[in-house]
């Protein structure tokens, strides 16, 4: 591993426990790439380009939208630590707070810390005061929660194996009392009009954002967040679909190493080329994954057809399913605004044209999309036509 003494992109200062902390130079504004690099990131243009246009062109872009979430959210919190899976997730939001654990309150955290950003972005700039908002709903009530959801750090923090001490840190993010001007330059960088290529540029303000580590807790959540509400904020993605989580959990020793590696050398080009070909790889997934869930769709619509189950209520609570594939009366009751029994004869109709089946062991019973579980969660493999 490299040594930070002698870095060129930042400096070490002491901290009051007597270790030195890392503190970056302001972001560069101008990177040169060399041809590989340039071309790597062509690849990744193209292929979030075809993703966004998948995203434009779905009839309904919240049936597409709201799988991917919730998968990210339990990928980016299972690299801190939880164990929920989708599907205690889903089930969660079928069964209500009050069946919730510890580790579900936290995925829905970010669910809810994601929606929240993605809805403020229209209204604000990507800045400090949005992320501090952002980063209240992530910790709320959750474990953290007690460590100043919203706020900066008053104290000194670093980065590690569990338990370790700072003097067995494997890196000293800057003292507090430094992160203002930090912050300051890095709200200004996302939003300078830079000659960088966006892609580049949101790598370059992710890598920053995990130096800084402005946060006692969720900073690696917020952090790959940011990666999304960033190109979202960019109009890179009309929908956000792009999501690095899956792809960094893969390469978790070496995502770690390329960032400390900036800092030790600032030497840019194996942090980049790792992000970009990150950001390859999980477009085409979100790509074929986005073309299998609208295939289902098309094919359950066109079952309930054949059925001669084509009522608008039908064919709304088939839309809610693929934002919430585990379904119970009482709640499709209420997304549809109808009767009990109504509710009921609908998922009824689904699960005879087998759509969905009915887990009894649960109370109140839970109707389950398995096919639509399965086409969200299973891996993809082969080329993707146009990325």
């Amino acid at each position: 591993m490299y040594s930070l003494e002698h870095s060129p992109c930042g400096r070490l200062v002491p901290t009051i426990e007597g270790q030195m902390a890392f503190v970056p130079d302001p972001l560069p504004r101008q990177i040169e790439l060399n041809s590989s690099l340039v071309y790597l990131l062509d690849q990744a243009s193209r292929a979030v380009a075809t993703l966004a246009g998948v995203g434009e062109t779905f009839p309904n872009p919240h049936l597409l939208i709201r799988p991917f979430v919730r998968r990210e959210a339990v990928l980016s919190s299972r690299i801190e630590g939880t164990q929920a899976s989708i599907s205690d997730l889903f089930l969660f939001e079928a069964l209500g707070e009050r069946r919730a654990q510890g580790d579900v309150r936290e995925v829905a955290n970010y669910v809810r810390a994601l929606d929240y950003g993605l809805e403020r972005c229209g209204e604000l700039p990507l800045c400090m005061r949005l992320v501090n908002e952002i980063h209240a709903e992530l910790l709320a009530g959750v474990r953290g929660g007690q460590t100043a959801p919203g706020e900066l750090r008053t104290l000194q923090v670093w980065i590690g194996s569990e338990g370790a001490t700072i003097q067995e840190a494997r890196f000293v993010p800057p003292p507090p009392g430094h992160l203002p001007g930090l912050l300051t330059d890095w709200e200004n960088f996302l939003n300078e009009d830079l000659e960088v290529p966006p892609l580049i540029q949101s790598a370059m303000m992710h890598y920053q954002f995990e130096a800084i580590h402005p946060y006692f807790d969720g900073n690696g959540r917020i952090g790959r967040l940011l990666i999304t509400l960033f190109l979202c904020a960019k109009d890179i993605l009309s929908t956000p679909l792009l999501y690095l989580s899956a792809y960094i959990d893969r390469h978790r020793n070496e995502y770690y190493d390329r960032l400390y590696d900036v800092s030790a050398t600032g030497d840019w080009e194996p942090w980049l080329w790792f992000y970009l070909q990150g950001v390859v790889e999980q477009a085409k997934d979100a790509l074929l994954r986005s073309r299998r869930v609208r295939a289902l769709h098309d094919k359950y619509r066109m079952m309930l057809e054949a059925l001669g189950a084509t009522s608008g209520n039908a064919l709304r609570l088939l839309d809610e399913l693929f934002a919430h594939p585990f379904m119970t009366v009482p709640f499709a009751r209420q997304r549809l605004g109808i009767s009990q029994q109504g509710a009921r004869n609908i998922l009824e109709r689904l699960t005879q044209a087998g759509i969905l089946f009915l887990d009894v062991s649960k109370w109140p019973h839970v109707y389950v999309a398995g096919e639509l579980l399965e086409a969200i969660e299973a891996p993809v493999a082969g080329p993707v036509e146009g990325g």
